[in-house]
C-alpha cells in the first residue's frame, strides 16, 4: 500500500473525504484520549499530519507530538504542515509501523523517561496494514504503564446507513483498507476505563482507554 499513498501524497488531504466524513473521528478520538498538558503522544501512521493540530492543542506548549509513518511523500506533507504552523514540539519519524525496531525508535523519541510516551494514537491507519497486530504490539511497548491509547478506524455502516456501503467499499478498496479489521477491539479487550463513540452511521469507530 506504500505505492498508493506515495502516489497520492500531495492530493491525500483533498481526496480523502476528511472534512465531510473523517474529521469527526479524529476530533472524537483525540477528545476521548484524555491527553494532559505536557504529555508526549505518539501518532502511529500519521500520514500527512491531519491529527497534529488536534494533538498539539491537547498537549499544550509543553507537550510533544511524535508522528510516525513509512511513506516519504506523506511525511513530506506532514513536514510542510509542521513548518507552516510553526510547531516546534512536533517530531516526525520515518518507520514502518508494523516492523520498526523498538530500540531505534525509542532513541528518536524526544522524551527522557526511557523512551516511553504518555499516550499512543492511530487514526484510519491500522485497517490499511496487512496485519495490524504487530503495530499494536509496538504501540503498547512504547507506552508508559497506565498511559492512554486510542484507535479510530472504519467498518461498514450499520442500520439505515448501510445504503452507503457501496461507496464505503469503493473508498476502502482505493485506500487499501480492510473494513473487517476492527483494530479498536484490542483496546476494548486490554484497556480499562474504556471510552468509545460510533459516528457516521457506525462507519467510524472510536475507542480509547487506559492501558495498565
Amino acid at each position: 500500500m506504500v505505492n498508493v499513498y506515495e502516489a497520492a501524497g500531495r492530493l491525500y488531504d483533498a481526496l480523502s473525504g476528511e472534512h465531510v466524513v473523517y474529521r469527526a473521528g479524529r476530533q472524537s478520538g483525540v477528545a476521548l484520549l484524555n491527553l494532559r498538558a505536557g504529555d508526549t503522544v505518539l501518532d502511529l501512521g500519521c500520514g500527512t499530519g491531519l491529527n497534529h493540530a488536534l494533538l498539539v492543542d491537547a498537549v499544550g506548549p509543553s507537550g510533544t507530538v511524535v508522528g510516525l509513518d513509512r511513506s516519504p511523500k506523506m511525511l513530506e506533507m506532514a513536514h510542510r504542515r509542521v513548518e507552516t504552523n510553526g510547531w516546534t514540539r512536533v517530531c516526525l519519524i520515518k518507520a514502518d509501523a508494523t516492523t520498526f525496531d523498538l530500540n531505534e525508535v525509542a532513541k528518536e523519541l524526544p522524551v527522557p523517561s526511557n523512551g516511553l510516551v504518555d499516550a499512543v494514537f492511530s487514526s484510519y491507519a491500522m485497517s490499511v496494514f496487512d496485519d495490524w497486530h504487530p503495530a499494536w504490539d509496538r504501540m503498547r511497548a512504547l507506552l508508559k504503564p497506565g498511559g492512554h491509547a486510542g484507535i479510530v478506524d472504519m467498518q461498514l455502516p450499520v442500520g439505515r446507513a448501510r445504503i452507503f456501503s457501496p461507496l464505503v467499499r469503493l473508498a476502502a478498496s482505493v485506500g487499501g483498507a480492510d473494513l473487517h479489521a476492527r483494530p479498536w477491539t484490542v483496546i476494548q479487550r486490554e484497556g480499562v476505563d474504556v471510552r468509545s463513540a460510533s459516528l457516521r452511521g457506525g462507519h467510524i469507530q472510536v475507542v480509547a482507554a487506559t492501558i495498565p
